[in-house]
């Protein structure tokens, strides 16, 4: 299965990620970290714009392919990059769920995305202004939404495990 988990930044995608993908027994790929290694690589003084993802989806596509649930994690801003991820999973003929992280409080979430630590080396998260200010077009498919804003990680994983459980094809146990 393939587990596309997007959302503005300092919303809680990475810390529900990682809990997922512990929960499972998945690979969590994280955009950040792909970008960031390109970056440190010498390739590029700064992003390239779609390479981050571009290696996110032949990553996924060949842990698909070798029969393993991938959680690809990023911001995923744009209606082309979720088709871009529904395509790999359609590639890899698994079922994809997609789910957006929001954090309804904006105090929750400025606090957040001025406190938070950063575990990727070099990598300059966006202040509270450019969060606000990023481009992040509407979704315009059913997704899983989850409201991180007034609970912790592990009920937030719960709710989304909860919602993974009910769709066709999904394998949510541990080890699945």
């Amino acid at each position: 299965m393939l587990i596309v988990i997007g959302g503005l930044p300092a919303t809680g995608k990475t810390t529900l990620a990682r809990l997922l993908a512990k929960h499972m027994g998945a690979v969590h790929l994280r955009i950040d970290t792909i970008e960031q290694a390109i970056v440190r690589s010498g390739l590029a003084r700064r992003l390239l714009g779609h390479a981050g993802y571009a290696v996110g989806y032949a990553l996924a596509e060949d842990h698909l392919r070798g029969g393993l649930t991938v959680i690809a994690e990023s911001v995923n801003p744009l209606a082309i990059t979720r088709d871009a991820w529904r395509d790999v999973g359609t590639k890899a003929d698994v079922p994809t769920a997609e789910v957006e992280v929001i954090c309804s409080d904006p105090i929750e979430h400025r606090h957040r995305a001025t406190s938070r630590s950063i575990d990727i080396p070099d990598l300059h998260p966006p202040d509270w202004q450019q969060i606000i200010d990023r481009e992040y077009e509407p979704w315009d498919r059913d997704r899983i939404v989850i409201d991180t804003a007034a609970q912790a990680p592990e009920e937030s994983l719960n709710v989304l495990l909860r919602a993974l459980d009910g769709l066709p094809g999904s394998a949510v146990q541990a080890g699945h």
